[in-house]
């Protein structure tokens, strides 16, 4: 494989994990004299609408017989009508973050049906994690037609050492305001432990879906949250770095994540973690580095926050946890030459 065509929903330099995922992947590989082009899809996802339909055909007829089209999972549904004819010419593969299915009950009923229909179509999908892989699997896509390329992790200069403060607990959580990320559970847990010294930093888009921000408004003005709790939008990575080098603990609340490349960079900057075990949280964050509750479990998220605030050994030592995992975590030019390695696979 000398190049291809990476398909995406928009814009390319959007502020989220799989579109960082995908300028990583395209900086390093045309790095290595690779022809990589992008191809935006106009048109709204994932529900696709009549104009991203149209996009997603025309990018498709364009490409020559026999190219190689790489697809973002999140487009999947615009190829609906048009998948099947140009599979038979081109050599497709597909680039899953978390199966579209996963993300909310609503999403199920909507996108069941067309991954399972679409994604046995291609020669390959390629998965950031083994729990993806297994929702691919499900859908039919055979084990030796599926290979996992994790992102790479961004790592600071140099380590950072954490102690327990005997002040406010800074806390930090980075992932968009929408349903799957949680934040009104997390929310709900934090406004039981009113009594305890903790701030929260919010970082991530407070446009993609307002009803999640206006519910999220709601609920901290419920609690007299406001002083405490600061959404701050997205923001770039050098303000992220910031962000994590001043924080004392990262939480996240997600039902889902097909990887969760946030919690990755929290450890790196040896973040202890407070998560889930939605989806492959536990593959990304093991027990030294953070602790893990069920998904949606308002009690166990705010006790698990409460023993970190009120046990120092407990912190230390997820502190030094996360650090370690951090450190062992690949780089980007390591994660492209697996995500390579594995499309080579998948098209031979």
């Amino acid at each position: 494989m000398r190049g291809f065509s990476l398909l995406l929903p928009g814009s390319i330099e959007q502020i989220t994990g799989g579109y960082l995922y995908a300028r990583h992947l395209v900086d390093r590989l045309r790095a290595r004299g690779l022809d990589v082009s992008v191809r935006e899809l106009a048109g709204t996802f994932p529900a696709a609408d009549e104009r991203a339909k149209e996009a997603c055909a025309a990018a498709l007829a364009a490409l020559p017989d026999g190219a190689v089209a790489v697809i973002d999972g999140l487009a999947l549904a615009g190829f609906a009508d048009c998948l099947a004819h140009e599979a038979a010419r081109l050599r497709l593969l597909l680039l899953v973050h978390h199966t579209l299915a996963e993300e909310t009950a609503a999403a199920a009923r909507l996108f069941a049906a067309v991954e399972a229909r679409l994604m046995p179509l291609a020669a390959g999908v390629i998965c950031p994690s083994a729990r993806t892989a297994d929702a691919v699997a499900a859908y039919g896509v055979a084990r030796a037609r599926i290979a996992l390329a994790p992102p790479g992790t961004m790592k600071p200069d140099r380590p950072v050492a954490r102690r327990h403060l005997s002040g406010a607990m800074r806390m930090l959580s980075v992932g968009n305001l929408t349903p799957r990320k949680g934040h009104l559970a997390l929310i709900e847990a934090l406004a039981r432990l009113s009594s305890r010294p903790w701030r929260l930093d919010i970082i991530g888009s407070l446009t993609r879906d307002p009803d999640t921000v206006a519910a999220v408004r709601r609920a901290l003005a419920a609690h007299d949250m406001d002083p405490r709790v600061r959404l701050l939008g997205e923001r770039p990575q050098a303000a992220l770095a910031e962000a994590y080098e001043t924080a004392d603990l990262f939480v996240l609340a997600s039902y889902h994540e097909g990887f969760g490349m946030a919690f990755a960079e929290a450890m790196a900057w040896g973040l202890p973690i407070i998560a889930t075990t939605g989806g492959a949280v536990p593959e990304t964050v093991p027990a030294s580095a953070g602790l893990l509750v069920p998904p949606g479990d308002v009690a166990a998220l705010s006790a698990a926050l409460a023993r970190v605030m009120n046990e120092p050994t407990l912190y230390q030592r997820l502190a030094l946890g996360a650090a370690a995992t951090g450190a062992a975590l690949a780089d980007w030019d390591a994660a492209a030459e697996r995500w390579l390695d594995g499309a080579r696979r998948l098209l031979a």
